[in-house]
């Protein structure tokens, strides 16, 4: 092989992702949500109501995630959809409430997670993505 499996680009990015998700995720346990899951709920928090396909475009998930995401939001009422043809969803009252009550713990998050990268860190972060991108 022509490269060590060490220094393959995926699999470093997914464990970084993970790491990253494991962060949050202790944030979100008494929640009971993901990380996408809270991401969805900041999304339609900012656009309002859209066309699901819209979300995934957004955040750059496959339509299986978001479509999945969106059923398990909806169960738990944080999400509403309309009947037309081309559904819209947006978020209830329950979860513009539970919006309001994660913003703080996503910023909480960001701080520990911007100070163990510091500010060389975002800006290889934003130059890795801009690159690949």
């Amino acid at each position: 092989m022509k490269y060590d499996l060490q220094l393959c680009i995926g699999s470093r990015l997914r464990r970084l992702s993970r790491i990253v998700d494991g962060h949050f995720r202790s944030k979100l346990s008494e929640f009971n949500i993901t990380e996408n899951q809270m991401t969805i709920l900041f999304v339609l928090n900012k656009m309002g109501k859209v066309e699901q396909g819209k979300i995934g475009q957004t955040l750059v998930l496959e339509r299986s995630t978001v479509s999945r995401n969106i059923k398990l939001l909806e169960k738990q009422n944080y999400i509403k959809r309309t009947s037309n043809y081309r559904p819209e969803i947006e978020l209830s009252k329950k979860g513009n409430e539970l919006v309001q009550k994660l913003i703080p713990l996503w910023e909480e998050t960001m701080d520990e997670l911007i100070s163990k990268l510091g500010e060389n860190g975002l800006t290889y972060l934003s130059e890795l993505e801009n690159s690949l991108n």
